[in-house]
């Protein structure tokens, strides 16, 4: 395949930034976003020119650091997919591809597409734990968990914590994201001690931090890799009001 990037380029924060087009060719359909991105970076390196930017790991579609905009869709144009397992196939020789990174306040530009999305881990250090009193391990099974609450609680753990609802969203808003960490640990008995502190610290932390709020569009939704219902963003509102009136 013959393909025309646009791709961001930004030396740091300070940076006003801009989009710089790139040629590449022989690329297999096969090829995954990321190894497309290698491609052209052996390239640039061997020109002497600054490889691009971009965050990644396991690229496996599990631990969420592929935050790339891809022609104006968090990690591209398929759904429930993160950036590193989007494979050429899906666009089309020729093909002009805009790549960005993640648009919001609350994740400032660090270089080209890499963000800080540090703001997570601030929110989840507010409230994202439980009680876990010191003595011998409780026998196995000894607190009974309703099915309907663990596979609800199951559904909320499969967030990565990517940022993509935040890239999708008009607001620039965590509330998907909060709403999975509140109601993972919130559906479980092992979580209810700290039910009502962790809702109101995690949403004021959310908040502090220059996130948007949520006017329930459901551009979060339909991003997420990991497919999280916008069912938990009305639980976190209902749980939120009830520890406040208390």
């Amino acid at each position: 395949m013959k393909l025309k990037l646009r791709i961001w380029r930004q030396t740091n924060a300070a940076d006003k930034g801009r989009m710089v087009t790139y040629d590449v060719d022989g690329i297999s359909e096969d090829a995954s976003f990321l190894e497309m991105l290698d491609v052209l970076n052996e390239r640039l390196t061997v020109e002497g020119e600054e490889p691009i930017a971009f965050d990644h790991d396991c690229r496996e579609g599990i631990c969420g650091m592929c935050s790339l905009v891809i022609n104006g869709q968090p990690h591209g144009p398929e759904r429930n997919t993160t950036t590193c397992q989007l494979h050429m196939r899906k666009f089309k020789d020729g093909e002009t591809i805009d790549v960005e990174p993640w648009r919001a306040k609350a994740f400032p530009v660090v270089k080209d597409l890499v963000v800080d999305r540090g703001a997570f881990d601030k929110i989840i250090e507010s409230g994202g734990y439980i009680s876990a009193p010191t003595g011998t391990a409780p026998d196995a099974h000894a607190t009974p968990v309703p099915k309907a609450d663990a596979d609800k609680a199951f559904v909320a753990a499969e967030c990565i914590g990517c940022g993509a609802c935040v890239a999708a969203c008009p607001n620039g808003s965590g509330s998907l994201f909060l709403s999975a960490k509140i109601s993972h640990l919130g559906l479980l008995p092992q979580g209810q001690p700290e039910r009502d502190s962790r809702v109101l610290n995690m949403v004021k932390t959310h908040d502090d931090l220059d996130f948007g709020g949520c006017t329930n569009t459901g551009e979060c939704t339909v991003a997420c890799p990991k497919g999280i219902p916008l069912e938990f963003i009305g639980r976190m509102n209902h749980d939120w009001l009830h520890a406040s009136g208390k």
